[in-house]
């Protein structure tokens, strides 16, 4: 059987504990963007791998099985002993959802350009990266920019979400990192309202010229 991956992304892991509304209890769950992307193509039959780091903690063992229960292809997923996992909490205000994180220092968050397992990239016809990893530090940005490199060597396309959250950084950093990175892309994958403030365009004709004139698909 062929070890060739349908998709691999790269990102951030992040445990849910969600409060239903009128209650006072929390509900496990898993949230992050990248790892939602792989877990929903594998429940559609894809072959998918992950690359993360997580803490050496219950939080971190819960995804490990999630993950191996989803299909989910690890073997990319590394163990961080002196860093946790990545937990965030919602609650709800007035009939709104209110997120709350704690991801500084996470073992995410610690992924450098070195521990990302080219390997596993190579393998795949798609790697899947995302604004988000590339915000939560420096060192997980220049894994982001390195995976991305290895994927185009080997002819492994590449699909970009911006996933545009500007509490983690800037607009004019977060501007920049994600135009460069939508430029070595073959799928950018913005919101409209990610590519209204990336652009600074309103319609989407505006948008889509704008996108053009990056030459980005």
């Amino acid at each position: 059987m062929s070890d060739e991956l349908d998709i691999v992304a790269l990102g951030e892991p992040l445990f849910e504990l969600s409060q239903p509304p009128g209650t006072t209890h929390y509900e496990q769950g898993f949230g992050g963007d990248t790892s939602n992307v792989v877990v929903a193509a594998a429940r559609q039959g894809a072959r998918v791998g992950y690359i993360a780091r997580v803490g050496a903690d219950p939080f971190g063992e819960m995804f490990r099985k999630m993950w191996r229960a989803e299909g989910v292809d690890i073997s990319g997923v590394q163990t961080d002993p002196s860093a946790p996992t990545g937990v965030y909490f919602i609650t709800h205000d007035g009939g709104e959802h209110a997120f709350n994180y704690l991801r500084a220092g996470s073992a995410a968050s610690r992924l450098r350009p070195e521990d990302v397992p080219l390997e596993t990239v190579r393998r795949a016809r798609y790697l899947h990266v995302s604004g988000i990893s590339q915000a939560i530090s420096p060192n997980a940005c220049d894994a982001v920019f390195h995976a991305i490199d290895a994927a185009r060597q080997a002819g492994v396309k590449v699909s970009y979400d911006p996933n545009l959250r500007l509490r983690l950084w800037p607009l004019a950093r977060a501007s920049a990192v994600s135009l460069a990175t939508a430029a070595r892309a073959d799928y950018f994958l913005p919101s409209i309202e990610d590519a209204r403030a990336l652009s600074g365009f309103d319609t989407p004709e505006q948008i889509v010229r704008w996108a053009h004139e990056l030459e980005v698909p």
